[in-house]
């Protein structure tokens, strides 16, 4: 035989009760021996319950009933439920009249969803030509007197299910109502919460079932609750015992006293889809496998915080906290406290944190009197995450993700094996913990979700290589890189699913004015894990927003170089509250556009290594204005002209020629080798003359020719096979910082450098005399945004 049990939504009126119809009558036709228990159909219990409330407060419950009524109705009106919505309509009434009721009362009042459910599905099979019987479990299973949560008799109730079972077999399909038996006294009672599931596993249990079959409406037990982890998958195989566990720690599809009678008779348990029956779903039987099965939540709790200095070394504390809370029949899923039990937080359901506390209170009379405990909390917005089949050696790795994401575990605690953790945090960093975790520790593709700030010629050029690259890095690395922010000054466009080839179009259609705090609102709002902001501006404000990103869960990338060259103090309040938040902040391309410099300095320096001087072409704007100068028989301005129209120089090529962007890039350098620099410390050969300083683009534009002569006569006065280059000097052993034009021979490393390459000179204790060398592209939004781009692969490695 095979006990098969249906929930409410596989029961609910429209395609659910028709494929359970389905179901059973395919399984009947192919005489397969098999007994049906149902649960209430829909959400019938709840508003049993509602309605019974509503009753005592003497409010008006009437309009809800004729709803009740009519959806129950609604599939055969043929099926007469006059009796059962009598009797509900008398006890209302009578609990309206007293303004109260009972635990009797109110698991009367519950049974009926049940009962009116097997009513139901028996006559409708009974259409299809199956042979039906309604099974009143309050004549089978007798429990103890416990209103609510009722423990079954064995013994008899056994007995009962096997002898009802004797004189309605072969060709009968008993339909079973789940969650309900009955006292000795024949009062209903209630068998707690997932009850059905529990009649469904005692029936099996007692008649040496083959298999219990579970239809839900999901293909079975998954890593995480799909609903909340969107990567969820599916887990075909899965033993009693992590089965249970799941249960205890909150896994809805499962109860843990479903498992025990399961487990006695080595009764494997499948949970399957009543909504896609091709689906052959998740199989509970005895058998093991190593490895973390999945994530469970339990939502409905609170922490219970005890506190006090008179606690500190007393002993049996705890043994008083547990007695008490016993003695109000309530349960601590999780204890933590230190060996000096100063204080103790316990985890119990929410509906009882009330009454708990109020035990606690009372209990602990005496010890508020004299102050040696001074407060009893309740924080009810928390949550339980439990991982089941997490090894405590290796819960690392989750627990820095969550840290990374700012997601503080308020306390934690494993299972004796070893095998099962479980975190208390947040409500409201629930959705986040998870997706975190379950990313972190099942392999699914890691989510980094980005916002880029400036969408010109290198953010935009940055966007397109994103999406250009992220199907092969999702492939590839298992990456999945999201850009949910474009911003520009003044406009953002948001989309938590991720920008595509359309962006440009969107953003014009979609934008809207914005603040910072709105970006990071919505990133909070969705959940959105694993944050970088990469600011791709030349914005010297924007530079102030990069502190509240970090305190907001952001890591940083810049292609911007002003936050590391404006004064010292901000440059280490930035790097401080980095270093309290355990961020990130990348600048790779704020010198050497994509090549590896910055990132070649700090090791070297780290390492011990002692860099005496760095000399080099850092500008690859002027290193193509000098470049092609020096060689052609070209004007000076003429070439600016060139260098403008390739995109090197910035829009006012008056940037790149005062030195100005030189020497932020040599004072970068300068601080990364502690050097305590200001840029009012550089000593900057401005190669543009004072009348064309001050003046608007336009004008200087005009008057560029201004500089022709000048710069014609230098070339002309310089040695034979000489070049012109413009060059950064640092010494660390003088710490003096300087920007000049100088002539330099032509096959020296620095004169053979071609069209806008870069090219660095480190000199060290090691490379004293033939100085490591650096060289490449060095201008273009391409390169520079390739750069950035690798920056945020580097993260994604750390995060």
């Amino acid at each position: 035989m095979k006990i098969l049990k249906f929930g409410g939504k596989s029961l609910a009126n429209g395609k659910g009760i028709k494929n359970t119809i389905q179901i059973i009558t395919e399984k009947a036709k192919k005489q397969e021996h098999i007994a049906v228990v149902l649960s209430a159909r829909g959400n019938a219990t709840d508003e049993l319950l509602e309605m019974l409330e509503k009753a005592a407060q003497k409010e008006s419950y009437h309009e809800q009933f004729t709803a009740f009524k009519a959806y129950q109705s609604q599939i055969d009106r043929s099926q007469d439920f006059s009796e059962e919505f009598s009797t509900l309509e008398n006890i209302f009434q009578g609990v309206s009249l007293l303004g109260d009721y009972s635990e009797k009362i109110r698991d009367q009042v519950a049974s009926y969803g049940e009962i009116i459910s097997a009513k139901l599905v028996t006559h409708l099979l009974k259409k299809e030509g199956v042979n039906a019987h309604f099974t009143d479990t309050r004549n089978l299973i007798k429990t103890d007197n416990t209103f609510g949560n009722a423990r079954p008799l064995e013994l008899i109730s056994k007995k009962n299910i096997i002898n009802h079972f004797k004189s309605h077999n072969g060709t009968t399909v008993n339909i079973v109502t789940g969650f309900i038996g009955s006292n000795e006294n024949n009062e209903t009672t209630t068998l707690g919460r997932n009850g059905s599931n529990y009649t469904a596993a005692l029936l099996a249990n007692f008649l040496d079932a083959e298999e219990m079959q579970n239809y839900t409406h999901v293909d079975g037990i998954f890593t995480a609750n799909p609903e909340w982890v969107p990567d969820a998958k599916k887990i075909t195989e899965l033993s009693f015992t992590e089965a249970n566990e799941l249960a205890t720690f909150g896994a809805n599809i499962l109860h843990a006293k479903t498992i025990v009678p399961l487990l006695e008779k080595n009764i494997p348990l499948r949970i399957l889809n009543t909504f896609n029956s091709a689906d052959k779903g998740t199989v509970v039987t005895h058998k093991t496998k190593k490895g973390i099965k999945s994530i469970s939540v339990s939502d409905h709790v609170a922490l219970i915080n005890i506190e006090g200095r008179g606690l500190l070394g007393q002993v049996g504390i705890d043994a008083r906290i547990f007695k008490t809370l016993g003695e109000n029949n309530i349960n601590v899923s999780i204890i933590s406290q230190g060996s000096s039990e100063r204080g103790i937080g316990l985890v119990i359901a929410a509906e009882k944190a009330s009454k708990a506390v109020s035990a606690l209170e009372k209990e602990f009379e005496n010890e508020f009197y004299t102050k040696d405990v001074n407060k009893i909390s309740v924080t009810s917005d928390v949550a339980v995450i439990s991982i089941i089949g997490q090894d405590l050696s290796k819960f690392h790795k989750p627990y820095n993700a969550l840290i990374k994401n700012q997601i503080i575990p308020i306390l934690f605690n494993n299972t004796i094996s070893g095998k099962n953790v479980s975190l208390v945090v947040k409500k409201s960093q629930l959705y986040k913990a998870i997706n975190v975790i379950h990313g972190q520790i099942f392999g699914i593709s890691k989510k980094i979700n980005i916002a880029v700030f400036g969408k010109g010629l290198v953010g935009g050029t940055l966007l397109n290589q994103i999406i250009q690259s992220k199907n092969d890095i999702l492939e590839k690395n298992n990456i999945k890189l999201t850009v949910f922010a474009v911003a520009d000054s003044q406009y953002v466009y948001l989309d938590k699913n991720g920008i595509d080839n359309q962006w440009e179009e969107a953003f014009l259609k979609e934008k809207t004015a914005y603040t910072l705090q709105q970006i990071i609102d919505y990133a909070n709002t969705h959940h959105l894990e694993n944050l970088i902001a990469v600011d791709a501006t030349a914005s010297k404000d924007f530079i102030h927003n990069y502190i509240s990103l970090v305190t907001n869960g952001f890591d940083l990338v810049s292609a911007n170089k002003i936050a590391n060259t404006v004064e010292y103090s901000f440059y280490k309040m930035l790097r401080k509250e980095l270093k309290k938040h355990q961020k990130n902040y990348l600048y790779e391309t704020n010198v050497g556009a994509g090549l590896p410099l910055i990132d070649t300095i700090k090791l070297l320096h780290k390492s011990g290594e002692k860099i005496k001087k760095i000399r080099g072409v850092f500008s690859g704007s002027l290193s193509y204005i000098f470049n092609t100068f020096s060689v052609e028989d070209v004007s000076f301005s003429s070439v600016i002209q060139q260098a403008e129209n390739k995109g090197y120089t910035e829009p006012d090529p008056r940037e790149d020629l005062s030195g100005n962007d030189v020497a932020r890039k040599l004072l970068i350098l300068a601080r990364e080798l502690d050097l305590q620099h200001e840029f009012s410390d550089i000593i900057i050969q401005n190669l543009l003359p004072a009348h064309l300083q001050s003046i608007s683009v336009e004008q200087f534009k005009t008057n560029i020719k201004d500089l022709d002569q000048t710069y014609q006569l230098i070339k002309q006065n310089q040695q034979e096979n000489h070049v012109l280059r413009y060059v950064g000097d640092l010494s660390t052993e003088t710490g003096v910082l300087e920007v000049k034009l100088i002539s330099t021979p032509s096959n020296s490393a620095l004169g053979q450098i071609k069209g806008s390459d870069s090219i660095f000179e480190i000199y060290t204790e090691a490379y004293t005399d033939q100085p490591l060398v650096i060289q490449g592209a060095g201008a273009g939004a391409a390169v520079t945004a390739r750069g950035v781009f690798g920056d945020i692969l580097r993260l994604t490695e750390k995060l």
